[in-house]
Formats: C-alpha cells, structure tokens, sequence
C-alpha cells in the first residue's frame, strides 16, 4: 500500500509514509480481507443509516495521504481531527510523535465507541476521542496547530478558525460549493482563511448542525438536477420539455483535458447552475450525453439549459471540448458556455490555478466578487491565476 500510494504521488514526505508503513490498518477495518483493507482506494463501511445511506467510511488511503501532506503536520504539534474512523488519528499520532497531543471529535457515539476500541487494539490509547457536534469544535484542547475534518462540510463554522493557532494554525477541509468538493488547505489570513493547496475529494456529509441538503428536482424518471442555490428555482416541467427538442452542439476549440479543474472553472463561473445527473438508459437514448452519468456543470436560464460535452478532435490532442444546449435560449447559453470554455483554455489551463479565500460575513467586502458563493457563515471568493 506504501508503495503505491508513493508511486501516485499520495504520499511524499518521509514522516507520513513511516506513519502508513506503521499503522495497522487492518485492525480499524475488522471484518474486512486484507486485500481490502490495505487497498490504496478502498474505503471499508464503518456505518450505515436505515435508507443504507453510508453515514461513516474509512475514508480511502489514498486521500487519507494526501489530506496529511496537505496539513504538514510536525512533531509536537496539537491537532483536531473532526470525523472519528480511529486509523487517520493513529497516523497523525504517529506524525507528532509523544510530543503531540491528537483529538478526535464525532456526532455518533456508535463510531467514537469503535474508534477508542480500535485505537485502543492498535496501541494507541493516547489519542483522546471526544463525543459531540463538531460545529462546536473541542474547545477544550484550542488552540489546534492543525484541524483536519474528514467529512464533507458544506461551511467553516466561526469556531473552526477560532480554535486555530493564531499565527501558523492551519484547517484542511473538503469544502463543498456549488456541488462540488474539493479538499482545500487553509492557513490563518486575518480574521479569516486563505488556501495554500486544494485537490479533488468526496466524503459523507457532515451531520448535526452543520448539515445542509441540496435539493434534488427530477426533470423525469433518470433525469435529475441538484443544487444548494437557493435563489435558484428550476421549472422542471420547462426544462424536461426542452430536453426532448432538438439541440443545439457549440465546439470550442479548445482541448478537453484535466476535467476537474476545468469543471471547478465552470462551476464557479457560470450564474445559475446545478448538477445534471442522468442513468444510463437515459444516455443511451441519446437524450443527453455521457457527462451526465458523473453529474455535470449545467447552466440554466427559465426552460433553457446548457451543458459540456466533447468530441474526438486530433487537432486539440485528443478531445475537444464542447457544450450542447436545448430550449428558446439556447444559442445564449451556448455561446456563454463556450466563451468561459476558450478563457480556461487561454489562461488557466493547469492545476491550481485557484486561490480560494474564506471570509466571515463580517469581514466580507461589499459589493461581493463575480463568482463569490454565499454561506451559512462567511463567503467563499476564488481568484484564477
């Protein structure tokens, strides 16, 4: 697992590969195989509700590693993990060594039960594991050289930054915005954050407090929208109409590569959008295209809606990335689409080329920047590079 994980570039320092090459991985996923427990990509159940929904998982190895090279955690640091499996708050105990002090926090006293049982069989009593809502933080043991949330967060509650050290506290978070997560390492900037580092991730949702739930609206059976914009109102019955009319195909140009960014671009750039998800029955009907099975950047305006795509095309290195687009305003968003599609493409084509910043609401500038997303707490700005 070691090695594949340095192979992928998951882990690159020597403190946290000595900390997977020790931590028994195995005895915080019992039941599993061992071929399961130890795969880079793997992430055993811990838990699930009545609806079978995963409530908790290991989270992947994988991203565990990159989560922890993210952090930069040192010896003797006081970290914060917030999501209680037990194995990452073994491998950060390994990281600050006995000088350390490592916290973990859940909501669910079934996982804070297994993980002290779990740390305990591996040898790790020293870790403290802390049953409650992690909205509140642990304020108990603040102030956190690091905190690490292992868990989707749709916001940064205030105390998460106040419980940082004041001058080189950092947060690692999978932030949620706009239906898309990205784990972004965050360093204390004023009063609020500024990013150092961000890289793609899926987690289970965080619960308690701090949740909040997108909206799903079904445009017909396979064909489903989702969205946390509350200003946004789609009219299903509008928007499925204009599925079944013809549609409209834009090409850009431009080359279709490293879609993640490129998808993180859009999301944050285009006004009104959602997540389009379609099964794959639907796509093989030809009722919209492949993306679509993943979720796709979906612009909306009334009963129009446009959306990427691609096409082989030798000349742009492969794929070629495209939009297509249906109903009375489709040429419009076509044409918005595949302007922000050439600017990616002109600009910022590379990995990260975003700085996000975290700004509490009382520190947030008026008027707020094109592309600003709106939280429960503070605002969310991104600036392209």
């Amino acid at each position: 697992m070691v090695r594949e994980l340095r192979e992928q570039d998951a882990i690159r320092s020597e403190p946290v590969a000595a900390a997977f090459a020790t931590v028994p991985r195995h005895v915080f996923a019992p039941g599993e195989p061992l071929e399961a427990a130890y795969a880079a990509h793997g992430t055993p159940m811990a838990k699930r509700g009545p609806d079978g929904r995963s409530l908790s998982v290991m989270s992947a190895a994988h991203l565990q590693a990159v989560m922890l090279e993210q952090a930069g955690i040192e010896p003797g640091m006081r970290v914060l993990e917030v999501g209680s499996g037990g194995y990452n708050a073994a491998l950060i105990q390994e990281i600050t060594g006995s000088g350390g002090k490592v916290t973990t926090v859940d909501i669910d006293p079934d996982i804070t039960a297994r993980a002290r049982a779990c740390l305990n069989a591996a040898g790790y009593d020293q870790v403290e594991v802390v049953h409650a809502d992690a909205e509140a933080g642990v304020p108990a043991g603040a102030p956190y050289d690091r905190i690490i949330i292992t868990a989707g967060a749709w916001d940064i509650p205030p105390v998460w930054i106040a419980q940082l050290a004041p001058d080189a506290g950092r947060l690692v978070v999978p932030l949620r915005m706009r239906g898309l997560t990205r784990s972004i390492a965050f360093d204390r900037d004023g009063g609020g954050l500024i990013s150092r580092d961000y890289c793609l991730a899926r987690f289970v949702p965080v619960q308690g407090d701090g949740a909040y739930d997108e909206r799903k609206v079904m445009l017909r059976d396979g064909i489903a929208l989702e969205t946390d914009d509350r200003a946004l109102r789609p009219d299903a019955e509008a928007l499925a109409a204009a599925l079944h009319a013809p549609r409209l195909e834009r090409w850009s140009g431009a080359a279709w590569d490293l879609p993640d960014e490129l998808e993180l671009f859009l999301t944050l750039n285009l006004a009104h959008t959602a997540r389009l998800y379609a099964s794959q029955d639907v796509i093989d009907q030809g009722i919209v295209g492949p993306g679509a099975r993943m979720g796709a950047t979906v612009l909306i305006d009334g009963g129009s809606l446009a959306y990427r795509t691609r096409r082989e095309n030798e000349a742009t290195g492969g794929f070629e990335s495209g939009v297509i687009a249906h109903g009375p305003h489709a040429g419009t968003l076509a044409g918005q689409y595949v302007d922000l599609l050439r600017r990616w493409a002109r600009d910022h084509r590379r990995r990260g080329a975003a700085t996000f910043r975290y700004l509490p609401h009382d520190t947030a500038p008026d008027p707020l920047p094109q592309g600003a997303v709106i939280k429960r707490h503070g605002v969310v700005t991104v600036s392209w590079h």
